[in-house]
């Protein structure tokens, strides 16, 4: 049977079989601010307003030779679209973004998978915050219906700091039956802005959901904090996880009035090596992360073979830490921690 053949459901677990890593696309709203998007602007819209740049911006990743593109669909729950007072048109907005990524997918001329994003309410969740759980689970079940109506291959719930909404995330989305992916981020002092640490989010991912289809960590305090957080969470977890690694590109700074990340080309490739190392098997890039950074890490893996976990000395002699990380053996030994 060939790849267009599979159902949807089983197209990750087809590639995973197939190869030892995959490359996931970079950054959307930093390409999607260089083809003209405005600050402030709801980046959901432009999948009905402007279409053929979103395409646009999927095809440079295609062509880079991501194997994972996500949809423009990050802030798609009611929760987020209402600031812009669109939250009416949740299912709409995500068919939509799901459909341009599918058209971007399906003319690649070889396997491609459609990611349907998903991103944080940005409203905090009870007993902290006054969103419940059946209010978040049914935000992220409206999202989800519509990127699974308009053809995603996986669900890809990314940027989670609580465990409560991940949770909340999880369930919504399952309702589809499409494999589901989770990320979150790690940038508090290796630990997430609810105070989750790499090895508290692998013991909840497989306590409570030992059914998702990858797990790991994206975005965060430049990109040695990141394989740091995947290693720990490699430490922590089953060894047959398949970890995700979506990693910023470099350090962001403000400079003519506007917001760039360090991360060049080559220090890509060195992320790709190292959190490959680490354990990742789904490796990209997040904010900043341009198709030439992508194209870049895709040519650093091409031959790579994965060596053992590196140590945290070693992640930082490698890639550097901006803020103190944990351990990626978890704690179990003691080790000094040094700021840089």
């Amino acid at each position: 049977m060939s790849f267009t053949d599979l159902p949807h459901a089983a197209r990750l677990g087809h590639l995973l079989a197939e190869r030892s890593v995959l490359i996931a696309d970079g950054a959307t709203g930093t390409n999607l601010f260089a083809l003209g998007l405005q600050t402030g602007d709801a980046p959901e819209l432009w999948n009905v307003d402007f279409p053929e740049r979103v395409i646009t911006h999927h095809q440079a990743m295609v062509d880079a030779r991501a194997d994972i593109i996500l949809t423009n669909s990050f802030g798609g729950t009611a929760n987020r679209l209402k600031l812009h007072r669109v939250d009416d048109r949740v299912v709409e907005l995500n068919r939509a973004a799901a459909m341009l990524a599918r058209q971007a997918a399906d003319g690649a001329g070889r396997p491609v998978l459609v990611a349907g994003s998903m991103g944080p309410t940005g409203e905090i969740m009870e007993p902290v915050g006054g969103l419940t759980q059946t209010e978040a689970v049914a935000a992220f079940a409206e999202q989800a219906k519509g990127l699974s109506e308009g053809g995603v291959d996986i669900l890809w719930i990314e940027t989670m700091s609580s465990i409560e909404e991940a949770a909340a995330a999880i369930e919504g989305a399952a309702a589809t039956g499409l494999p589901i992916v989770c990320t979150m981020t790690f940038d508090t002092n290796g630990r997430t802005m609810m105070g989750i640490t790499p090895e508290g989010a692998a013991e909840f991912c497989a306590a409570s959901h030992p059914a998702l289809a990858a797990f790991g960590a994206n975005c965060g305090n430049g990109l040695g904090e990141l394989v740091a957080a995947v290693a720990g969470i490699g430490a922590a977890c089953e060894p047959d996880r398949v970890l995700v690694a979506k990693g910023n590109c470099g350090i962001p700074e403000f400079v003519d009035g506007e917001i760039r990340y360090t991360g060049t080309p080559e220090l890509m490739k060195r992320y790709a090596r190292t959190v490959h190392d680490a354990g990742a098997r789904i490796i990209g890039g997040c904010c900043g992360s341009t198709p030439e950074h992508i194209a870049a890490l895709a040519e650093a893996l091409a031959d790579h073979e994965a060596s053992e976990r590196p140590s945290l000395e070693q992640i930082e002699a490698e890639l550097g830490l901006s803020r103190v990380a944990p351990p990626p053996d978890g704690g179990r030994k003691r080790r000094s921690r040094r700021r840089r």
